[in-house]
């Protein structure tokens, strides 16, 4: 059989990525923050843009229009309720950032200041410094005697005795080396050693943690009433004696979106407050079109300029999809922004997507890392995406829902009697959502809820 080569003809269609599509797809996904940072890279990069005034946004008549429309419900949304949902200033009056908020105090810091203010020798000081700075983000020393005896060059016997000075510092509990030894520190503070409390962190904590009060008052010989108050003064310590100190700094969110309530109806506003306004550099559009440049520099203007356009082009894209979307969600969840979160409905990518005419993964995008701001406070778009959970009358309930319920039966049982997860899961069913003893535990477990054995108390 011979072998034959044959060329054929076939017509096939394929997706490709582009640059300039990446980059479209890529601003999608950014959130404010990455926006702007994105936008001050091109502009650094880029001579063919240029940062414009609030006037020379796009100059189209319906452009003219819209911005119009906006300014005039928004003027009118804050006349009526400016004062009682979002601070307003004019732009003299607005306080700067640095005189509302102020760098707090790291742990460091807090542990250095007292060192240097007590009676350490010189080389207690060295170690105590090496210890202060190798502390985890709970407060623990993360090395053990040997380890820092081999970094400093210090004796056992100096570094147990700056050990033992550091761990009276404030906040109490610092440098412990585990949870027992931080509750022993806090214990000694307190005046309580050789007492019930010790005794209890020394040899207990596993029955402690479950609340086994019966079986650590028979090993210690000790009323369960006794042992049950003593647990109370275990369980008022701090666990993580590094907790209030944080080195870093405040993260605020700035919505991308305001939905405000004119006349009863609820309007989606784009925040574009602090995002530069992009134009065409008119000087080098000139310099592009003269014939006393060279080639080399016209073919360089001429990609910048193209990339000019698709980035201006992909921003709009970006926000005009951003609305939509969130006017869809509006849409879908109105009983929420009017009663709250028990009138959340289920809601999946594909009900946005099929809405708006746009792909599910698109709707992904565009609602990562993105922030509304509404009458029940401020949420990630994503927070509107639930999963439905069945009534009995054959109707579905968001699963966010079923959560914020499930908190509140908690919130009202008796401490003495708390509720398992089928006793919860049997009144959920009362008030007519059908929800598995199962479902009811992984719930609870993502609100951060102890189990019934944990959140019993016993006086």
């Amino acid at each position: 059989m011979a072998l034959e080569l044959k060329q054929h003809l076939k017509l096939a269609q394929q997706l490709i990525m582009t640059p300039q599509l990446q980059q479209a797809i890529k601003l999608l996904q950014l959130s404010r923050l990455e926006l702007q940072e994105y936008i001050e890279s091109e502009l650094e990069q880029n001579p063919l843009l240029d940062v414009g005034t609030e006037s020379q946004r796009e100059d189209t008549p319906d452009a003219r229009k819209e911005r119009e429309q906006l300014k005039q419900r928004w003027d009118a949304y804050l006349e009526t309720y400016g004062q009682d949902n979002v601070p307003y200033y004019e732009d003299e009056e607005r306080p700067s950032l640095e005189s509302t908020t102020c760098k707090p105090e790291g742990l460091f810091d807090h542990l250095l200041w007292q060192l240097r203010l007590n009676d350490f020798t010189p080389k207690e000081q060295e170690v105590g410094f090496f210890i202060v700075g190798n502390l985890d983000h709970n407060g623990y020393m993360i090395l053990d005697t040997e380890a820092i005896c081999q970094e400093t060059g210090a004796t056992p016997d100096v570094v147990e005795s700056a050990l033992a000075k550091v761990q009276r510092f404030d906040p109490p509990g610092i440098a412990a080396r585990d949870l027992r030894d931080c509750l022993k520190i806090q214990a000694r503070i307190l005046g309580l050693e050789d007492t019930l409390v010790w005794r209890i962190i020394d040899s207990h904590l596993e029955e402690l943690q479950t609340k086994n009060y019966n079986k650590i008052a028979q090993e210690l010989s000790e009323s369960v009433d006794d042992v049950a108050q003593a647990a109370q003064i275990i369980v008022n310590m701090e666990p993580r004696p590094a907790r209030d100190y944080s080195d870093d700094p405040p993260q605020y969110i700035v919505p991308d979106v305001y939905v405000v309530k004119l006349e009863g109806e609820y309007v989606v506003l784009l925040n574009d407050e602090d995002l530069p306004i992009l134009k065409l550099n008119k000087e080098y559009q000139i310099m592009m079109k003269s014939d006393n440049m060279g080639k080399m520099a016209k073919n360089y203007l001429s990609d910048c300029f193209k990339s000019a356009q698709w980035l201006l082009k992909s921003i709009q894209q970006r926000q005009n999809t951003l609305c939509k979307v969130t006017e869809s969600i509006v849409k879908f969840q109105k009983e929420f922004l009017d009663h709250g979160i028990t009138t959340l409905k289920p809601l999946v990518l594909r009900d946005v997507a099929d809405d708006v005419g746009m792909h599910e993964s698109t709707i992904s995008r565009v609602t990562s890392n993105k922030y509304v701001h509404t009458t029940q406070g401020t949420f990630e778009l994503k927070y509107f995406f639930n999963s439905g959970i069945s009534k009995s009358d054959g109707s579905f309930v968001a699963s966010q829902s079923v959560k914020i319920e499930i908190e509140n039966i908690i919130k009202a049982e008796e401490v003495k009697h708390p509720l398992s997860d089928q006793a919860i899961a049997h009144k959920l069913k009362g008030k007519g959502v059908r929800i598995a003893r199962r479902t009811v535990a992984k719930y609870r477990e993502m609100l951060g809820i102890l189990p019934s054995n944990q959140r019993k108390k016993h006086f």
